[in-house]
């Protein structure tokens, strides 16, 4: 069987690290990118099977990044999970709209992120 693939686009490099240090231990593949200019190009030639995107990043933002690969007929319907520090339901609703298929909210535990994962690989 073959690991899922999980791609991360936080501009904080200690949150990186860290998603990708837990994502490996719960089984996964991970793929960290700080910048969100190049998220586009490593995802086109990493193919990850799930997105998680920081929201507040330099242009484009995780909003702006999530229409952008929506609009790839190749990621059209991978599983993108939306983090933010952000607590309102206009960036929820915002996020969704953007087509984001989940939603997690700074501080999280990282067990949350890793069943969020397995979730929506099922």
């Amino acid at each position: 069987m073959n690991m899922a693939k999980i791609m991360v686009v936080d501009d904080d490099e200690e949150f990186t690290t860290l998603y990708q240090k837990y994502l490996t231990m719960a089984g996964f593949e991970a793929i960290a990118e700080n910048h969100s200019s190049m998220a586009m190009e490593v995802a086109n030639s990493a193919q990850p099977d799930l997105f998680v995107l920081d929201l507040m990043m330099p242009e484009p933002d995780g909003f702006k990044l999530c229409r952008m690969l929506r609009e790839d007929p190749i990621f059209k319907r991978t599983p993108i999970i939306i983090i933010t520090a952000l607590d309102n339901t206009d960036s929820r609703v915002v996020a969704i709209g953007a087509g984001a298929n989940g939603f997690l909210r700074k501080p999280f535990h990282v067990s949350d992120l890793t069943e969020k994962v397995k979730d929506f690989l099922r």
